[in-house]
């Protein structure tokens, strides 16, 4: 390899890894200011936090381990005598120096000092005396941020010339200027457009959009606009709703055999493309059977409450299993909803939101009323046909359900929901969430009152349950998917702990544009393309991701987004990326999953080799073209490939991805024989239209980047083409080994030699960490 493009390649593999070393070394290891105290002390931001992570484990919401009977998280319990000292309070308002609480944490006597030596929790100096200024200044306690339905605030005022025309830039701006930071100027073009793309379709902009787009010929808006429009917009926001949906084409235990859901994938997809309200969208997979005479489109969408595992062993405890899907039916409600962890309460109360046992249940309640059994049985048998499903026919694809890529006659069965007809089924509190341990009297179905109370007025199932969450001051729904779309664009939530909005997450970096942004979308009907035409539209996103080190020393995690995140693609979307980039990628929309290239042996080895459907069976032909969303997902055994990139294993409902930088994820770029034969065929079309290598290098390197190379750049490459011409010419079979890879058909009149030289050139341009990071 020539030593330049060498040079070239490793500092595009290893960037990321730097990246990371780098901003570990600026938290752990750089310098670190000694923040003041502010004048005012806020609870909510201030002091919560401090007590969550220290003191509510013993002194918080859950009775059952709360120590002394002293209880920190309300103002009642704070501010009474104490049981073991009556004279005595933990705390007295604008009185730091009587209460206990102060004198507990500032001792050094082992006996009393708190948080206790064998806790191995230790409140610094600095929280010490923000929460003795918190009690001089009163003590005042506020209902958790998150509780409280929020308000629009009027815009900040700014100064910043070109931010002040979207609502969220004076909001990004202010929290800037606040912290000795100022914005980036904006992204070169071609990196915008590039970012713009792969944001909205998952999908690299086409040689000609990069062109037109970079000679004026469409402004950013008409951009937009065509991205949003175009049909890889709902396999690209569908992406992020089967991680949520915990979408699989399997059931999960024992022989995990293949399951046919993927229909509901299908409506998916259909509902983001036609812009579905985002009220209507999840009222629809939550309590679609509910509605006034349902559609067969309505009850598909209720696939979404029974996508979770589902047993196939006859012989299991029916009752032990049944409840099982209860309750990932209402773990799944609760974080895509409420986003906090109610499934912490499912054994206990919770030991840090004020969210009881009983509150769990009674949630729960809404969804313990269907008549699925613990085992539902394969398609076709004597069990499945009692429990909920409905059967997908060709004759469906041609008027209701024409959005479903019925690829043949055979019917298909889709497990949905349905509730008891004739009878509700009792709910009670579980004796440490356990099946058969039901205790106290039955309940009544209902919703946390520290959140919302359920309207008396609304029926008590599950329509009356999404009825609750859209209801104009719901404090949750809305925030909770503002914030997913905003994670899905910057990398991080306005909230970072997307999972957890509840005391033990993380404060909003922007609480107020999190508040406007929530209101803002209920106000415009929920409308998802308008929510994130917005934020694309936006001066911050189109910042550069350069990173300044001013912006590194201020804001290494870059909390207050004064540049663009460089964020790697999502598993899925780099397949996509290096499909569609080459011209291999099959842009057909929905149908049933497909088995791409994977080692051999994996299932074989992971099940007990029963039955054929425990045989891999490797596609061929477009299929194995197809988009990363449609790969088959075994739950017992996610694809390989996908998981390298931490892809979602589905199993349960997940709202955030990890992003890793591993030496595997390197290996699986260089040597993946998807990546070598897209490299391969992309080779052999540029040679067919090009007559000198310089073109042809210079279209693979837009077709790649979404950018003209620079002349050094150009020049490099070149010269590595010319070194590979020379090896393959001096070894023919090596060259002829290098591009029989993968079942694409070869172009006959192509010299190997050419193609294998240009294909080495590809290889090294899919390797750079620019290609598959989105900048």
């Amino acid at each position: 390899m020539h030593l330049k493009v060498y040079q070239y390649l490793l500092a595009g593999l290893i960037a990321p890894l730097a990246a990371s070393i780098l901003l570990y070394g600026c938290q752990e290891g750089g310098a670190k200011s000694n923040p003041e105290i502010p004048d005012v002390v806020s609870y909510n931001f201030h002091i919560r936090p401090i007590l969550s992570d220290n003191c509510f484990a013993c002194h918080g919401p859950d009775a059952n381990k709360r120590e002394a009977g002293l209880r920190l998280d309300t103002e009642e319990g704070a501010y009474a005598a104490l049981k073991e000292n009556p004279g005595k309070h933990a705390v007295i308002p604008g009185n730091p120096r009587e209460s206990m609480l102060i004198q507990r944490i500032f001792s050094t006597d082992p006996g009393q000092m708190m948080p206790p030596p064998e806790s191995n929790l230790k409140i610094t100096e600095h929280d010490k005396n923000l929460i003795k200024k918190w009690i001089d200044q009163g003590a005042k306690y506020e209902k958790h941020w998150a509780f409280v339905p929020p308000e629009k605030q009027e815009l900040p005022e700014n100064d910043k010339e070109g931010w002040s025309e979207n609502p969220i830039d004076p909001f990004i701006f202010a929290r800037m200027k606040a912290n000795g930071l100022s914005p980036s100027p904006e992204a070169d073009k071609s990196y915008l457009l590039k970012r713009l793309s792969l944001d909205l379709t998952g999908l690299p902009p086409q040689v000609e959009e990069v062109k037109g787009f970079l000679n004026n010929e469409q402004s950013w808006e008409e951009m937009i606009d065509h991205y949003l429009a175009k049909p890889a917009f709902g396999e690209r926001m569908a992406l992020l709703w089967l991680d949520i949906s915990r979408y699989a084409d399997s059931f999960g235990y024992q022989n995990d055999n293949i399951r046919t859901q993927w229909p509901y994938r299908d409506w998916v997809i259909h509902a983001f493309n036609q812009n579905m309200p985002y009220d209507q969208f999840l009222t629809w997979q939550l309590a679609g059977d509910l509605l006034p005479n349902p559609s067969k489109e309505q009850l598909l969408a209720t696939a979404f409450n029974r996508n979770h595992k589902i047993t196939e062993e006859e012989g299991v405890i029916h009752e032990e299993y049944r409840v099982e899907y209860a309750l990932d039916k209402t773990n799944t409600f609760s974080k895509v909803s409420l986003g906090i962890t109610m499934e912490c309460a499912q054994c206990h109360d919770h030991k840090y939101d004020p969210v009881s046992q009983k509150d769990y249940f009674s949630l729960y309640a809404f969804f313990n009323n269907t008549p699925e059994k613990g085992f539902e049985g394969g398609a076709g048998s004597p069990v499945r046909a009692k429990t909920p499903l409905i059967w997908v026919e060709e004759e469906d694809t041609k008027n209701i359900l024409s959005f479903v890529n019925h690829p043949d006659t055979s019917r298909v069965a889709v497990s949905i929901m349905a509730d008891l007809q004739d009878s509700i089924r009792p709910t009670y509190v579980l004796d440490r969430g356990v099946y058969d341990a039901p205790t106290g009297e039955p309940l009544v179905a209902g919703t946390p009152g520290v959140i919302k109370a359920f309207d008396p007025e609304l029926p008590r199932n599950r329509l009356g349950l999404a009825k609750w969450a859209f209801a104009d001051d719901h404090p949750l729904t809305s925030r909770v998917f503002v914030n997913l779309i905003w994670q899905e664009i910057f990398g991080k939530g306005l909230v970072p702990s997307s999972a957890d909005f509840g005391m033990q997450g993380k404060l909003p970096t922007h609480p107020e544009l999190l508040d406007w942004l929530a209101v803002d979308f209920r106000e415009h009907g929920w409308d998802i393309k308008r929510l994130i035409r917005l934020i694309v539209s936006s001066a911050t996103y189109r910042q550069s991701a350069q990173v300044e080190p001013k912006h590194m020393e201020l804001d290494p995690e870059n909390v207050y987004l004064a540049r663009f995140p460089r964020l790697r693609l999502h598993a899925e979307l780099i397949r996509d990326f290096v499909l569609s980039s080459s011209g291999l990628l099959v842009p057909e929309i929905g149908g049933p999953s497909v088995k791409p290239y994977q080692p051999a042996g994996l299932w074989e080895a992971s099940s007990s080799g029963r039955g054929e459907l425990n045989v891999y069976r490797q596609d061929k032909g477009d299929k194995l073209y197809r988009r990363g969303i449609y790969t088959f997902i075994k739950l017992t055994l996610p694809p390989p490939s996908l998981l390298i990139f931490d892809g979602s294993n589905r199993d349960i409902c997940q709202v955030e991805r990890n992003r890793t930088n591993t030496p595997l994820q390197a290996l699986a770029m260089l040597n993946d024989p998807m990546v070598l034969e897209a490299s391969r065929v992309l080779a052999e079309r540029l040679n067919k239209t090009h007559e000198n290598p310089g073109p042809a290098i210079e279209e693979a390197f837009i077709r790649i980047l979404s950018r003209i190379p620079k002349k050094e750049e150009k020049e490099m490459m070149l010269a590595f083409y010319e070194e590979e011409l020379a090896r393959f010419s001096a070894e023919p079979k090596v060259a002829q080994m290098a591009v029989e890879v993968g079942e694409f058909p070869m172009l006959k009149e192509q010299q190997a030699k050419q193609s294998a030289a240009l294909m080495q050139v590809i290889v090294a341009l899919y390797n750079l960490e620019e290609a598959i990071t989105k900048t």
